[in-house]
Protein backbone atom coordinates (compact mmCIF):
# COMPACT_ATOMS: atom_id res chain seq x y z
CA UNK A 1 0.00 0.00 0.00
CA UNK A 2 1.23 3.46 -1.01
CA UNK A 3 1.48 6.49 1.56
CA UNK A 4 -0.99 8.20 -0.11
CA UNK A 5 -3.35 4.92 0.16
CA UNK A 6 -2.86 4.39 4.19
CA UNK A 7 -6.52 5.04 6.02
CA UNK A 8 -6.37 5.39 9.87
CA UNK A 9 -9.53 4.28 10.91
CA UNK A 10 -8.37 6.00 14.73
CA UNK A 11 -11.38 8.81 15.94
CA UNK A 12 -13.46 7.39 12.93
CA UNK A 13 -17.17 6.83 14.11
CA UNK A 14 -19.39 4.03 12.26
CA UNK A 15 -20.78 6.26 10.18
CA UNK A 16 -17.65 7.86 8.62
CA UNK A 17 -16.57 3.86 7.89
CA UNK A 18 -16.86 3.46 4.00
CA UNK A 19 -17.54 -0.88 5.23
CA UNK A 20 -20.14 0.16 7.87
CA UNK A 21 -22.46 1.71 4.71
CA UNK A 22 -21.41 -0.89 2.16
CA UNK A 23 -22.83 -3.68 5.03
CA UNK A 24 -25.94 -1.65 5.85
CA UNK A 25 -26.95 -1.07 2.05
CA UNK A 26 -26.19 -4.75 1.56
CA UNK A 27 -28.11 -5.59 4.49
CA UNK A 28 -31.17 -3.19 3.88
CA UNK A 29 -31.37 -4.34 0.07
CA UNK A 30 -31.32 -7.52 1.38
CA UNK A 31 -34.55 -6.76 3.48
CA UNK A 32 -36.71 -5.02 1.56
CA UNK A 33 -36.46 -7.45 -1.50
CA UNK A 34 -36.94 -10.26 0.73
CA UNK A 35 -40.39 -8.64 1.95
CA UNK A 36 -41.02 -7.62 -1.49
CA UNK A 37 -40.20 -10.77 -3.52
CA UNK A 38 -42.53 -12.85 -0.14
CA UNK A 39 -45.49 -11.20 -2.06
CA UNK A 40 -45.34 -12.88 -5.35
CA UNK A 41 -44.12 -15.91 -3.92
CA UNK A 42 -40.36 -16.09 -4.47
CA UNK A 43 -37.14 -16.60 -2.63
CA UNK A 44 -34.59 -14.51 -2.17
CA UNK A 45 -32.09 -17.30 -3.15
CA UNK A 46 -34.11 -18.48 -6.01
CA UNK A 47 -34.03 -14.63 -7.31
CA UNK A 48 -30.49 -14.87 -7.35
CA UNK A 49 -30.16 -18.23 -9.37
CA UNK A 50 -33.17 -16.87 -11.62
CA UNK A 51 -31.11 -13.64 -12.23
CA UNK A 52 -28.28 -15.08 -12.97
CA UNK A 53 -29.97 -18.24 -15.41
CA UNK A 54 -31.50 -15.23 -17.34
CA UNK A 55 -28.60 -13.37 -17.78
CA UNK A 56 -25.97 -16.11 -18.93
CA UNK A 57 -28.69 -18.83 -19.83
CA UNK A 58 -26.86 -21.47 -19.41
CA UNK A 59 -24.65 -22.44 -15.95
CA UNK A 60 -23.41 -25.04 -14.12
CA UNK A 61 -24.12 -25.54 -10.34
CA UNK A 62 -20.95 -24.46 -9.72
CA UNK A 63 -20.87 -21.21 -11.87
CA UNK A 64 -24.33 -20.59 -10.12
CA UNK A 65 -22.93 -21.03 -6.64
CA UNK A 66 -20.14 -18.67 -7.65
CA UNK A 67 -22.08 -16.32 -9.25
CA UNK A 68 -24.89 -16.01 -6.75
CA UNK A 69 -22.43 -16.43 -3.85
CA UNK A 70 -23.27 -19.65 -2.75
CA UNK A 71 -21.56 -22.89 -1.11
CA UNK A 72 -21.70 -25.75 -3.92
CA UNK A 73 -23.63 -27.96 -1.31
CA UNK A 74 -26.30 -25.05 -1.21
CA UNK A 75 -26.15 -24.09 -5.24
CA UNK A 76 -26.78 -27.92 -5.37
CA UNK A 77 -30.05 -28.50 -3.02
CA UNK A 78 -31.58 -24.81 -4.15
CA UNK A 79 -31.35 -26.18 -7.62
CA UNK A 80 -32.82 -29.89 -7.00
CA UNK A 81 -35.52 -27.89 -5.54
CA UNK A 82 -36.13 -25.54 -8.37
CA UNK A 83 -36.36 -28.65 -10.61
CA UNK A 84 -38.51 -30.26 -8.50
CA UNK A 85 -40.99 -27.10 -8.80
CA UNK A 86 -40.52 -26.78 -12.78
CA UNK A 87 -39.07 -23.38 -12.60
CA UNK A 88 -35.54 -25.14 -14.28
CA UNK A 89 -34.11 -28.20 -16.09
CA UNK A 90 -30.79 -29.50 -16.84
CA UNK A 91 -28.78 -30.92 -19.58
CA UNK A 92 -25.01 -31.51 -20.90
CA UNK A 93 -22.60 -29.32 -21.62
CA UNK A 94 -22.50 -29.13 -25.14
CA UNK A 95 -18.71 -30.14 -25.48
CA UNK A 96 -18.23 -31.33 -22.07
CA UNK A 97 -20.96 -34.26 -20.87
CA UNK A 98 -19.51 -34.25 -17.93
CA UNK A 99 -20.62 -30.69 -16.60
CA UNK A 100 -24.47 -30.36 -15.88
CA UNK A 101 -26.03 -27.45 -16.85
CA UNK A 102 -28.82 -25.42 -15.19
CA UNK A 103 -31.58 -23.33 -17.35
CA UNK A 104 -34.81 -21.44 -16.86
CA UNK A 105 -37.89 -22.96 -17.92
CA UNK A 106 -40.27 -21.43 -19.16
CA UNK A 107 -42.59 -21.57 -15.61
CA UNK A 108 -38.76 -20.43 -14.18
CA UNK A 109 -38.69 -17.08 -16.78
CA UNK A 110 -42.17 -16.59 -16.09
CA UNK A 111 -41.60 -16.10 -12.22
CA UNK A 112 -38.81 -13.99 -12.74
CA UNK A 113 -40.17 -11.80 -15.20
CA UNK A 114 -42.52 -11.33 -12.08
CA UNK A 115 -40.11 -10.94 -9.96
CA UNK A 116 -37.59 -8.55 -11.99
CA UNK A 117 -40.76 -6.06 -11.65
CA UNK A 118 -40.08 -6.14 -8.02
CA UNK A 119 -36.24 -5.62 -8.30
CA UNK A 120 -36.55 -2.68 -10.68
CA UNK A 121 -39.10 -1.21 -8.70
CA UNK A 122 -36.40 -1.66 -5.66
CA UNK A 123 -33.88 -0.04 -8.21
CA UNK A 124 -35.95 2.39 -8.72
CA UNK A 125 -36.43 3.40 -5.29
CA UNK A 126 -32.96 3.18 -4.12
CA UNK A 127 -31.65 5.16 -6.82
CA UNK A 128 -34.52 8.04 -7.10
CA UNK A 129 -32.72 11.32 -7.00
CA UNK A 130 -29.52 10.35 -7.94
CA UNK A 131 -28.43 11.11 -11.56
CA UNK A 132 -26.99 8.54 -13.79
CA UNK A 133 -23.01 9.91 -13.69
CA UNK A 134 -23.57 9.25 -9.73
CA UNK A 135 -24.54 5.85 -10.23
CA UNK A 136 -22.08 5.29 -12.55
CA UNK A 137 -18.98 6.59 -9.97
CA UNK A 138 -21.24 4.66 -7.20
CA UNK A 139 -20.88 1.62 -9.05
CA UNK A 140 -17.33 1.96 -10.53
CA UNK A 141 -15.65 2.92 -7.29
CA UNK A 142 -17.37 -0.39 -5.48
CA UNK A 143 -15.80 -2.10 -8.34
CA UNK A 144 -12.35 -0.63 -7.63
CA UNK A 145 -12.87 -1.61 -4.13
CA UNK A 146 -14.20 -5.28 -4.50
CA UNK A 147 -11.26 -5.73 -6.98
CA UNK A 148 -8.41 -4.26 -4.30
CA UNK A 149 -9.73 -6.65 -1.76
CA UNK A 150 -8.87 -9.40 -4.42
Amino acid sequence: MDDDDAFDRAGLRDAEWPFFWITQTAHRYTQVMEARLKTIGVDPTYWRVMTALDERKRLSVSEIAAQCILKPNTATKIVQRMLAEGLVETGERAGDARVTEVMLTAEGDALAAKARVVADAVYAQAFAGLSQDERLVLELLLERVFNRLG
